[in-house]
């Protein structure tokens, strides 16, 4: 009995750690939505690297997020893709949560990041100035 209670409660904890997390989008499926413009790609990579070269139509997190709510379309079902660096970058929940916040449901996440679309090949855009 105690060892049942003791895998019960490990995955009860496991469960917790991962509550919170968004669900992966790859980058074939950005691709994707970036050319039928289905989605609001956001990148949270910073200014500077933004000008750089981001994910085609994404938008620059640092440069709209006091103001975040009126860059986000008002039907609350659209889909939010969030992304920052890579695979280890944790960056893109901040404005993950802020879409959720604000009570957006289908918030994803491209955890490849700019470093996976770029390796893949994908075409950026640098920031128009």
């Amino acid at each position: 009995m105690k060892k049942f209670l003791a895998l019960a409660a490990s995955l009860f904890l496991s469960a917790s750690v991962f509550a919170g997390e968004f669900p992966d989008v790859s980058i074939k499926e950005v691709k994707a939505l970036v050319a039928s413009k289905k989605a609001v790609i956001i990148d949270v990579n910073g200014t500077e690297s933004y000008a750089k070269g981001h994910v085609p139509g994404a938008l620059d997190f640092d440069a709209i997020e006091k103001s975040f709510a009126k860059a986000l379309p008002a039907d609350k079902s659209t889909l939010i893709v969030a992304y920052c660096g890579g695979p280890r970058c944790k960056a893109y929940k901040a404005a993950a949560e802020a879409a959720e916040k604000l009570g957006y449901k289908n918030v994803k996440h491209m955890s490849a990041g700019i470093s996976g679309w770029n390796a893949a090949g994908e075409k950026t855009e640098k920031a128009k100035h």
